[in-house]
């Protein structure tokens, strides 16, 4: 009996060291696991929201479905409702209207300066649209794609269209009142929203071409016959600066300040995402490439 005690002591012994040394290399691991995880960045922007674009996993999250103005990023939806016109004719031509550029002077809003009486294609107005974030390109397209006899109807059929899009999505904090996010106080987004707008919109090949575009320089047709060309720029300073960039469109305005929509691919992996009030210019641009590096590096 005593040798059996102490078989059964020393087992227990063996047993408790066994489960401690378990204990203590798993809480090893588990610190190794913790310091490997990147620290979650702070932001400017009083919202923020990432995913994994093919996973659509959420990476990070800033008050990501707090309603807020989005400025200019409202155009990637003008564009996306643009590209979703069953049997489009991206080279169909739409003449320039006074109405147009009288918009633009009216709003102080920025423009892709069309000179009316010109016949640009659709596609030349999508670039116009996406790069220098012209309302005047915005407006023609508004005018083009809505329905209805008279200018006025148009325009609110095609930002009917544009909420049936965000509807269609299954968006519940997304409205919008204007084609271009130059409002009446009731058009909003969200991060998460407004990056699953994004997202959507990637899927179509020419939207990609067009917001992955630096710089470009289009041909179009003058009142007269002639031709004249007009050169764009992108408004996002991201492209050609941040390694992997692809996209996709920035905003500004009164209520929204600076915001940025977002999209880079490294290594088959896409990361997408959205700021929403930032500071300025500059700290939207700091803000997106923080939540870039982070979202690579989940």
């Amino acid at each position: 009996m005593k040798i059996l005690k102490g078989i059964n002591r020393a087992s227990v012994a063996a047993t408790v060291s066994l489960t401690a040394g378990a204990v203590l290399a798993g809480s090893a691991f588990a610190s190794t696991a913790q310091a490997a995880a990147p620290p979650t960045p702070t932001i400017t922007a009083k919202g923020g929201f990432v995913m994994n674009n093919g996973t659509a996993k959420t990476l990070y999250g800033k008050a990501a479905d707090t309603r807020r103005s989005t400025g200019s990023t409202t155009k990637i939806m003008t564009a996306k409702v643009v590209l979703s016109q069953k049997n489009l004719n991206l080279d169909s031509k739409v003449t320039i209207q006074k109405a147009y550029s009288d918009y633009i002077v009216k709003n102080t809003a920025s423009s892709a300066r069309l000179i009316v009486g010109d016949k640009v294609t659709v596609r030349q107005l999508l670039y116009g649209l996406m790069l220098p974030s012209g309302c005047d390109a915005a407006y023609a397209l508004a005018d083009k794609f809505g329905t209805g006899t008279t200018r006025a109807a148009r325009v609110k059929s095609f930002i009917g269209k544009m909420n049936a899009s965000a509807k269609s999505l299954g968006l519940k904090n997304t409205r919008f009142d204007s084609f271009d996010g130059i409002g009446s106080g009731s058009n909003y987004s969200t991060p998460r929203d407004l990056t699953k707008i994004a997202s959507s919109a990637m899927k179509n090949s020419t939207f990609r071409a067009i917001v992955k575009t630096k710089s470009t320089k289009q041909k179009v047709t003058t009142k007269s016959g002639g031709y004249r060309y007009m050169s764009w720029t992108n408004t996002n300073a991201m492209l050609g600066s941040y390694t992997g960039m692809i996209g996709v469109k920035t905003g500004s305005g009164p209520t929204a300040k600076y915001c940025l929509v977002f999209a880079a691919t490294r290594n088959g992996k896409t990361v997408i995402g959205t700021v929403l009030t930032s500071t300025s210019a500059t700290t939207r641009t700091a803000d997106a490439k923080k939540l870039l590096d982070y979202g690579f590096k989940k």
